[in-house]
């Protein structure tokens, strides 16, 4: 194996690697921002709407 062909596969190689890390990157990020609060739309609000209705139903149940 020359000195060329080695540099081919260790830039192919490190390619593919910064190809994972910027998909991998982009998926976290993607998640991550579904946890934080937007005024509505992300999930991290949908759980806090959730939680006041679940509150709001078992104070009523528990009156009577």
């Amino acid at each position: 194996m020359s000195g060329q062909d080695f540099a081919a596969i260790l830039v192919a190689i490190t390619t593919i690697l910064g190809g994972l890390t910027a998909m991998i990157n982009f998926i976290v990020k993607h998640y991550l921002s579904e946890l934080k609060p937007n005024s509505g739309s992300s999930m991290k609000d949908q759980m806090t709407r959730l939680e006041a209705r679940v509150d709001e139903l078992f104070i009523v149940m528990t009156r009577k």
